[in-house]
């Protein structure tokens, strides 16, 4: 966990994946930096201090979703994000409100058994290749304790010159590690699946089918059955197995519960899809309100009911975003407004911008590409001029057209690289240029005809 970076140093390793928006930054690196500095104070005053919720307002596509997921993998936090159109009051069609703390503890759950299986890693891969040389040895010489003697047992291999005080499980090993056994066939004894068992829930109701499932997963006991598999293979399945051994899923649901609460972060896009227009009251209206008024207990700080144990969201770090194009923030309703008090607004991307997106982060897309063609061999080169031409092309169809921020790239880059993309596997050795005419040839139709790029980019 990196939960000990200062505001400036998150901003610094946002900015190496998001470009601009340095309002923002600032703000969720507070947010995150409040955190741990409320963890340094006494108990007492620790429970007091509420998280500062953010609302992120901005178009599509100008970086909202990145920057509080990126932060979430800073913090090394659970982090769980869903469209605040996926609920319905209760009673409608849709998904219960707290079903999404349920979402973020199973997502900390598996981020907390991932830690256990790392830090258990090298005792799980001492043990596996244990059981591994009972299977290699032959019948007579496994040890009292191993598994069910299985047929087909490789015999001790002859020995070479300088190995003579080794034993038959020693030059096992030997070869195993050397990889010489790789192709060999052993028997080994697998867990089969137990039988799936779907709940139809009512909305609201989700945890209560997802404790029947988990009452018939008991019931129905696991079944082991034997398979012959590659010495690699069965290598992993036995891994797999001593490490599930090792981990105490315990400690990790209680970990991971005091991670949620802790630092856990819940990013609710699309807020703004459920505000109601002032003076209404009647029709879908009326059903955003209820969604909202269904949110506010979550926000504000209640206790829900997982099958992890009780959960409480009093310090879950909530980030909201939309759009806000036909709605405003003091459209939601004023409690919920109030569990908001961070504001901040992301502004649309510039021709600029689009070319430090294209040149700048570690994960651009132009060194997307570049790993992708170099598959086949194919060297892509791009000049400053094309990607120039790139990022004026995607800011003019943003403003004819709907304005999608970055993600207009995706489609204007594809369209640019398609017919290479399709040819690569012809073109090994090769070493493609696209420069500002390469750029224009393949945006010709699209650039000419208005229409036709509302369709196509």
């Amino acid at each position: 966990m990196h939960a000990s970076l200062t505001p400036r140093e998150i901003v610094s390793e946002l900015d190496k994946y998001i470009i601009g928006q340095r309002d923002a930054k600032r703000m969720v690196a507070i947010a995150m930096r409040n955190r741990w500095r409320r963890q340094q104070i006494e108990p007492v005053l620790r429970d007091e201090i509420a998280p500062k919720n953010i609302i992120m307002i901005g178009p599509t596509g100008v970086g909202k979703t990145e920057i509080a997921r990126r932060l979430a993998r800073l913090a090394g936090s659970p982090f769980f994000k869903v469209e605040a159109t996926k609920f319905t009051e209760v009673g409608y069609v849709g998904r219960d409100v707290e079903s999404m703390v349920r979402d973020l503890m199973e997502i900390g759950v598996n981020l907390v058994r991932q830690e256990e299986l790392e830090r258990v890693r090298v005792k799980a891969e001492k043990a596996a290749e244990e059981r591994l040389l009972d299977l290699l040895l032959p019948e007579s010489q496994r040890p009292a304790h191993g598994p069910i003697p299985m047929p087909a047992a490789i015999e001790a291999p002859a020995e070479p010159a300088g190995e003579q005080g080794l034993t038959t499980r020693d030059k096992l090993r030997k070869l195993w590690r050397e990889g010489k056994l790789d192709d060999r066939m052993v028997p080994v004894e697998v867990s089969m699946p137990s039988p799936q068992v779907e709940i139809m829930s009512m909305p609201g109701m989700e945890e209560m089918g997802s404790q029947f499932k988990d009452l018939f997963s008991k019931a129905f006991p696991q079944r082991k059955k034997t398979k012959t598999m590659r010495v690699r293979e069965a290598y992993e399945v036995i891994l797999q197995e001593e490490s599930d051994r090792l981990v105490d899923m315990d400690k990790v649901s209680e970990t991971a519960r005091e991670r949620v609460e802790q630092t856990g972060i819940i990013f609710i896009d699309e807020i703004d899809k459920i505000c109601g227009r002032q003076g209404g009251g009647q029709g879908p209206d009326v059903s955003r309100e209820g969604v909202q008024r269904d949110l506010l207990p979550v926000v504000e700080g209640c206790v829900v009911n997982t099958k992890y144990g009780m959960v409480k969201t009093d310090h879950i770090l909530f980030i909201a975003a939309g759009a806000f194009h036909f709605s405003k923030p003091s459209d939601l309703v004023p409690e919920l407004q109030g569990r908001f008090p961070l504001r901040v607004e992301l502004r649309a991307l510039t021709a600029e911008d689009f070319h430090r997106i294209l040149t700048e982060p570690q994960n651009a897309l132009t060194v997307q590409y570049k790993a992708l063609l170099a598959t086949e061999n194919v060297t892509l080169e791009f000049t400053d001029e094309a990607l120039r031409e790139v990022a004026q092309f995607a800011q003019r169809i943003n403003a004819d057209t709907e304005n999608i921020g970055a993600r207009r790239l995706y489609t204007i880059m594809e369209k640019i690289l398609s017919d290479l993309s399709f040819a690569a596997s012809d073109q090994g050795g090769q070493t493609v240029v696209v420069d500002p005419a390469y750029v224009r040839e393949k945006l010709a139709d699209v650039a000419e005809d208005r229409d036709l790029s509302r369709y196509i980019l």
